[in-house]
This record gives C-alpha cells, structure tokens and sequence, in this order.
C-alpha cells in the first residue's frame, strides 16, 4: 500500500503537466497527496476497523474535500445515497492496493477486490481493473514471476500486455477509461528494473499520472519486497497526522517495510 501512495504523489505535479520522459525529478517541493492516496487509505481503515467501506469513503471525503475527486464519486459522497453508480472508471484500481495484501489466498482477494471496488463501480470494467490490480500484488508479493503475472493478467482480465512500455508511451494520452488504464499501469511495472523506475515508466506514459504511478507503485512494492527507505520517508512527511497513522498500522500488521 504505501507504494501505491508514494507513486500518486510522485505522480500528482505530473497529472496536468505530462512528461514524456523519465529522466524527471521524482518527487519535489510540489508534490502532494490526491485522492487516490485518501480512499487507498479509507480501504486500509475499513480492513483494519470493520467499518463499512461506502461509509468509510463519505467519511474520508468530507475529511479532505480538496483532494481532487471525480465528479461522479463527489456528488455520490455528498448525496444520502449509498448505491453504486455503474462506474467503468479508474478510480477503484487505485485505491485497491490494500486488498492485495490483506488476504492470504488468490480467491479471497478477487471477491474483496470486488466487494470494495463495486461500492462505487460496479460496472464489468471497473470490477475488472480492481480485482486485476489487487490479484498483480497478491500475486507479486507471493512469489509470483514478472511472466507469471502478466500471463496470469492478460488470461484472466483479456488485457492486452503484449506492448513495451516504450511502444505506448507515444501514443498514450489521458483517459479515466479502467480498460486503458490499468493494463498500462501493469506493463509499466512488468518493464521496470526496481520500484523507482517502475514508477518512473508509469509517470512517463503521461495521462492520468498520479492514478497510473499509484496502481503501478502498489504491485512494484509487492513485487520487489517494499520502496526504497527515502521513499517512504517522503511518503510519510506528504501525509498528515491521520493518514499517516492508518498508514503505519496497516503496515505494521501486514508487513510491509521499507527495502
């Protein structure tokens, strides 16, 4: 989880100032974190308290209204309606990144990957890129090979992860799209060397960079065994109080550590 919260704020400055590069400065004085860290980490509460995740996300929301939500899940949180409202969105990809490490078998993943992403998305695409997002860090935190992942990806979700990241990279462009999001997200991760430089080829394809670094960055941390210790210390000094603590906990039980 806190690598999918570090790349949304490498990723944040980047969102409507893409770069096609990854020779780019990782994190600066401007980075900051999005919404994408807030409701990964209102999952991360829900798992650790039992409170009910539609409840957990208004909560957070009214919490930090400023954090940059779509317009759909905004006017959801505020309404007194709980119902899901069909989303095809990437919104639940990035925050799924705690469901991946929370359960201890591939089934149980799936089925809370689609529990929590459904909430709000509960259209097959968004279903789909929550449950692939959580099953590549289940998967890369388990032992799984870069080949094994993306064999099991493509065969089980139909993504299309046959293309380098240095072939999409010129043609990519911003889209909220699940179905183009979270393939790109993975073939970011399965063409990186370590976690920097997953996150480096995430921030680079452009689009939606904060949400592309953050899904990208939850199954590089899985997979290569936590982020980098000045990493994390950047991850914890952009997160105030609150955050920060359901952070820690949700680390400290499920053993994620920084390399």
């Amino acid at each position: 989880m806190l690598g999918a919260i570090a790349g949304d704020i490498a990723g944040s400055v980047y969102e409507w100032n893409n770069v096609k590069s990854k020779d780019i400065p990782l994190f600066t004085e401007k980075c900051f974190f999005t919404d994408d860290s807030v409701l990964t980490i209102a999952l991360a509460d829900t798992i650790l308290s039992g409170t009910p995740y539609a409840e957990n996300l208004k909560t957070f929301c009214d919490l930090y209204p400023n954090a940059g939500y779509g317009g759909r899940f905004l006017n959801w949180a505020r309404s007194g309606n709980s119902e899901p409202y069909n989303s095809w969105g990437n919104g639940a990809a990035m925050r799924i990144s705690p469901a991946g490490w929370a359960f201890d078998d591939l089934d149980t993943v799936l089925h809370k990957a689609e529990e929590f992403t459904a909430v709000t998305h509960n259209h097959p695409e968004g279903v789909k890129g929550g449950q692939a997002a959580g099953a590549a860090i289940f998967l890369a935190r388990t032992g799984s090979s870069k080949e094994e992942i993306r064999r099991y990806i493509a065969t089980q979700f139909g993504y299309d992860l046959s293309r380098h990241i240095d072939e999409i990279r010129p043609a990519y462009k911003f889209t909220e799209a699940s179905q183009e999001t979270v393939p790109q997200a993975v073939r970011a991760f399965l063409d990186a060397t370590d976690y920097e430089d997953a996150l480096r080829n995430a921030i680079s394809l452009g689009g939606d960079s904060d949400t592309i670094a953050c899904i990208t960055g939850g199954i590089a941390e899985a997979f290569y065994g936590g982020v980098p210790a000045w990493i994390e210390a950047k991850v914890y000094a952009a997160l105030d109080e609150r955050l920060g603590a359901i952070t820690r906990r949700f680390a400290a039980r499920y053993s994620l550590s920084g390399s």
